[in-house]
């Protein structure tokens, strides 16, 4: 909305600044920090008066009960003013005709309204269910998916081919596979981004420092000559989603000033899945699908932990963990919850610095 002021540069010169992305960058995150930290104590005050409040007991894992008893009734649903936020910052500083803002935008809203409900369902025991079914949110997560696979195989400005890490000339064309392949993606950031949020601020944390490096990786892709130079597929139009990634930041900063431990108020799979989408989509459109894996390593270590989890239950009859995902593991082996969050999130910054690493290394 605000870009359109620099069409006025003429009778005004200083409306040329709304031109450049890196200062509707600053201000996009700037914007969602600033409406995060005001509307943050109206929201947690009207969603305890409306007593939507956690529900900490673990009937799967009751050893859990001792360190999550003093979380019990703490408002959830946060993820509503923080994808409130981006999208109010993206609709003021983006540049509104550009597609991948309106896809990534789009996803965030369906994956946003998937959690709400799954909360709203959970919150509210209906049918005596903790949250919407597996395969309900799986349908709906694998829908958004081939939407934005399809979208980016036939659009003719997106290559639907996969590069790797370390290789200048490693490209793969995966045809219409690349669909299922986009939709995998997003689900499984939008499903690792939901496992992590367990402990006070842990997600919330790691999302913060997987945005910054998107933002820097979709400002050279989408910039030609930084792009040639690191030897990236250049996207034209990419650089504006730094706006959007800006925005996570700025969102995941203000909420974190609430949901640093101990926590007022949880995020929810309304944020959960919304945010990890995001990112999902925005590395699919950036075409670092394959180094996401290493960005994101804390979430995918989480899933990943999981994973481990069922297949040993399975295979072999006993837990690989205490409990899964691994942050649950450590709580029951000892570590503390703040102990816990501080190195997950230094893990995250280890991550993000040898992904941008990589960008030289081809």
């Amino acid at each position: 909305m605000l870009y359109n002021l620099s069409d006025f540069r003429d009778i005004f010169f200083g409306f040329n600044i709304f031109k450049y992305i890196t200062f509707r960058a600053g201000m996009a995150a700037v914007t969602t920090f600033a409406l995060c930290v005001l509307l943050g104590p109206f929201f947690i005050r009207k969603l305890r008066q409306m007593k939507i409040g956690e529900v900490a007991r673990r009937k799967d894992c009751p050893d859990l009960d001792k360190f999550h008893n003093s979380k019990e009734g703490t408002p959830t649903m946060g993820g509503i003013f923080i994808i409130g936020s981006i999208v109010i910052s993206v609709l003021l500083w983006a540049r509104l005709s550009n597609k991948y803002i309106l896809l990534t935008l789009f996803t965030c809203l369906w994956l946003a309204v998937l959690g709400f409900v799954d909360d709203y369902v959970k919150l509210k025991c209906i049918g005596g269910r903790r949250g919407l079914s597996k395969r309900t949110k799986l349908i709906w997560q694998i829908l958004i998916g081939c939407f934005v696979g399809s979208y980016v195989y036939f659009n003719p400005d997106t290559p639907s081919t996969l590069t790797f890490p370390f290789f200048k000339k490693l490209v793969i064309d995966m045809g219409l596979f690349y669909i299922p392949f986009v939709a995998l993606v997003i689900i499984g950031t939008s499903n690792a981004v939901n496992l992590t949020d367990g402990l006070d601020g842990l997600a919330i944390g790691c999302v913060l420092i997987v945005s910054m490096a998107l933002a820097i990786l979709s400002y050279v892709t989408g910039h030609i000559s930084f792009s040639k130079y690191l030897f990236l597929p250049f996207v034209s139009d990419a650089g504006e989603l730094s706006i959007f990634c800006a925005a996570i930041v700025g969102a995941s900063l203000g909420f974190l000033w609430f949901n640093c431990y101990p926590a007022d108020i949880f995020m929810g799979d309304t944020g959960a899945l919304a945010l990890g989408g995001s990112i999902g989509t925005i590395a699919v459109l950036i075409k670092q699908e394959i180094l996401l894996v290493l960005l994101g390593g804390v979430f995918v270590i989480e899933a990943f932990s999981v994973i481990l989890q069922v297949l040993s239950v399975k295979l072999r009859g006993k837990r690989l963990f205490k409990m899964s995902p691994l942050h649950h593991h450590l709580q029951l082996s000892g570590w503390k919850e703040s102990k816990i969050i501080i190195r997950f999130w230094i893990l995250a910054i280890i991550f993000a610095l040898i992904t941008l690493t990589t960008l030289k290394i081809r």
